[in-house]
């Protein structure tokens, strides 16, 4: 029987809400599938558990950090983006407020991306669709 789909949540951590210059990435340690590629740190949310708690839950534990929520990265139709797994992802602009991101859980490498130029690493595919729409989003923003 296949797991039920699950809400995922993910932070574009920029260094600026509004006029950002670099977007922070995180390289996958694990699955042994997923190692090596990139994504946007964040994860699943828990049964009863507020989407918001859950991003700033899930950035404290992967990347020892405080943030702020900004605006959601929407994709064309609807609230959410189709993911991994049959999951489906919602994904807001967010920036630090407290701690210096660490790759404590999920990540092994985590890097400061330019944001005229967010395709240096090698995405996990389901997430460039919303590389796509962040890159325009900033763009639009600078």
């Amino acid at each position: 029987m296949p797991s039920p789909r699950r809400l995922v949540v993910a932070g574009a951590i920029v260094d600026d809400l509004h006029r950002p210059n670099r977007l922070l990435a995180g390289r996958r340690s694990a699955p042994k599938s997923l190692a090596g590629q990139w994504e946007f740190a964040g994860g699943k949310v828990e049964p009863g558990e507020d989407p918001c708690d859950a991003l700033h839950r899930e950035l404290a534990e992967e990347l020892g950090v405080r943030v702020t929520i900004g605006e959601p990265v929407l994709p064309a139709q609807g609230a959410e983006w189709p993911i991994l797994h049959g999951h489906a992802m919602r994904i807001w602009f967010v920036q630090i407020v407290a701690g210096e991101p660490e790759p404590l859980a999920d990540h092994d490498e985590l890097r400061w991306l330019p944001v005229s130029d967010l395709y240096q690493v090698p995405w996990l595919e389901p997430d460039l669709p919303i590389v796509d729409a962040v890159s325009a989003l900033v763009g639009a923003a600078r």
